[in-house]
């Protein structure tokens, strides 16, 4: 398999982070015959203070015409002063526009080794799996504009949605569900909303063209509950934008740290985003110190889901939680018992795991 990988390291963190990842990536490559063609260009404030704006239209271009793409993390306080329009984020959200991208899959997985760092019991986190699907394109987020009335005393935001991009993200809800366990729950507020009621709809009728898969429908409130109560119960859950971003936060947290989660955005081609979700953490940069293997994870999501490399997605996860039963970890992750380790450290223990020494070895002294 011959694929272009558009790099965008963007600040802080996000340059140690996507060289581990490249790392991991080359040593696949390498094990399973494929050729992997890396292309790297700016984002966020490093497209700022080069370009003058967080997204150009090189980059824009460059990823347009990419197999997938990968993101480190945007932002810092060094860009805290520019213009609104100008803000690093605007990069990110720039890219996720240009692309088309729909879906956000957020997976969130319970680490033996972490669990113990959960704000939860052991007994409630534990064998919990789940991915959310969210939806990223409409809602509230992407109504009509808001407003203030009556003098400044009154405020009008618009949900806004068109029956096709309900369908889309419905069917890429079951669509996942379908390679997993095959248990889709349905978040909505059908008991207000006539947004969700239409929702509900949709999942009723595609439900008839996905019949080995069981759906489920719980009102948003009685979802996050549930998660923090029985979140081993879930397998996929799909919802809306404003929805799916408060429970993909909140569900963050199970697993007991950011630095271990990746995240998706997708369109129906297949061709997506991939980024870990915590942020650039400008206070470690460039100390050596930065947890990578939420990008590394993010690496081997897009080998699943925008190349269909299941099998090397698999191994590149094993070689993860391999890393952490063995004790090694950041400074940011709480293991029992461990060894604190750098970036460039735990990244070579994650290509030990994943490969022979020898080879391992020769792709380690490419570390930059």
């Amino acid at each position: 398999m011959d694929k272009q990988i558009i790099l965008l390291p963007g600040d802080g963190i996000g340059r140690e982070i996507m060289e581990s990842a490249r790392l991991v990536l080359t040593t696949i490559a390498s094990e399973y015959g494929h050729k992997f063609t890396f292309h790297e260009h700016a984002i966020g404030g490093d497209a700022i203070d080069h370009y003058g704006v967080p997204l150009p239209e090189e980059t824009i271009h460059a990823c347009q015409e990419a197999d997938a793409v990968l993101l480190g993390a945007v932002g810092g306080p060094e860009w805290d002063t520019v213009p609104a329009h100008l803000r690093p984020e605007k990069g990110l959200l720039g890219i996720r526009k240009s692309l088309g991208l729909f879906a956000n899959l957020r997976p969130v997985k319970e680490f033996a080794a972490l669990i113990h760092a959960s704000p939860l019991k052991e007994e409630i986190v534990k064998d919990s799996d789940i991915m959310i699907v969210r939806e990223l394109t409409g809602g509230l987020y992407f109504g009509q504009p808001s407003e203030r009335r009556e003098n400044g005393n009154a405020v009008v935001d618009t949900l806004y949605y068109r029956r096709s991009e309900m369908e889309r993200i419905i069917e890429k809800g079951f669509e996942t569900a379908r390679i997993r366990k095959k248990h889709l729950t349905s978040v909505d507020k059908a008991n207000v909303l006539e947004s969700s009621r239409m929702w509900r709809e949709i999942v009723e009728e595609k439900a008839k063209d996905y019949q080995d898969v069981k759906v489920e429908h719980l009102l948003v409130d009685a979802a996050a509950m549930k998660l923090i109560t029985q979140p081993n119960q879930f397998d996929v859950i799909v919802t809306e934008n404003l929805f799916g971003d408060i429970l993909s936060d909140e569900a963050s947290v199970l697993t007991g740290s950011l630095g271990m989660l990746p995240s998706a955005s997708i369109r129906s081609d297949g061709v997506g985003l991939y980024e870990p979700v915590h942020g650039s953490a400008p206070d470690i940069a460039a100390k050596g110190i930065a947890n990578p293997l939420g990008m590394i994870l993010s690496a081997a999501l897009m080998l699943r889901y925008s190349f269909g490399l299941e099998e090397e997605a698999a191994e590149i996860e094993r070689s993860v939680d391999e890393c952490l039963e063995q004790g090694f970890h950041t400074p940011d992750l709480k293991i029992r018992e461990g060894t604190q380790v750098g970036t460039k450290k735990i990244t070579e223990i994650v290509l030990e795991n994943l490969t022979t020494k020898g080879i391992s070895d020769s792709i380690c002294n490419m570390y930059v």
